[in-house]
């Protein structure tokens, strides 16, 4: 059994999902989304994003994190902001041990549809299908930190046991 912890970054908003892989059986177990207030500054939401996202950690005990790379931005500052927070993202799962893989949106998108262009849409759609969801994660922030979860499970060659 291996739990995995996917996280979607951003400044204001960090989707983050746990999964259990045991053999072919993938539980969807805790997801959601930390909002951090824009009003708060740089620094307080970034040591909210340590200390939130560390006490999942704790809570949940990952041997693996799956983290998105940062998506192409043109505005400068937003980018730097999001960069920031994954740096804090990282280093709190290199503090608790945890492997960490990291994929862009496009090696998301291949892992769960076959197509590295797929639209959103269909990358939900495989997120509702292998997990057997009613529904689609909300908000998108926490999907995509499934869908990044779920491509750790297909690509880790030591999640496949």
């Amino acid at each position: 059994m291996s739990i995995i912890l996917g996280i979607d970054p951003g400044t204001s908003r960090i989707g983050f999902a746990f999964l259990e892989k045991r053999g072919d059986s993938i539980n969807l177990l805790e997801y959601g989304c930390l909002e951090l207030a824009k009003k708060r500054s740089q620094v307080e939401r970034l040591k909210a994003i340590n200390d939130e996202i560390g006490g999942l950690i704790g809570k949940h005990r990952p041997e693996t994190a799956a983290v998105e790379k940062l998506f192409f931005s043109k505005n400068t500052k937003t980018a730097l902001s999001v960069a920031e927070a994954r740096g804090v993202l990282l280093n709190i799962c290199a503090q608790n041990g945890l492997n960490l893989m990291e994929f862009a949106p496009t090696e998301v998108k291949l892992a769960l549809t076959g197509y590295g262009r797929a639209e959103k849409s269909q990358v939900q759609k495989m997120v509702m299908s292998i997990l057997k969801l009613p529904k689609m994660p909300q908000p998108d922030d926490a999907a995509d930190a499934i869908a990044v979860a779920l491509t750790a499970c297909y690509t880790n060659k030591n999640l496949k046991k």
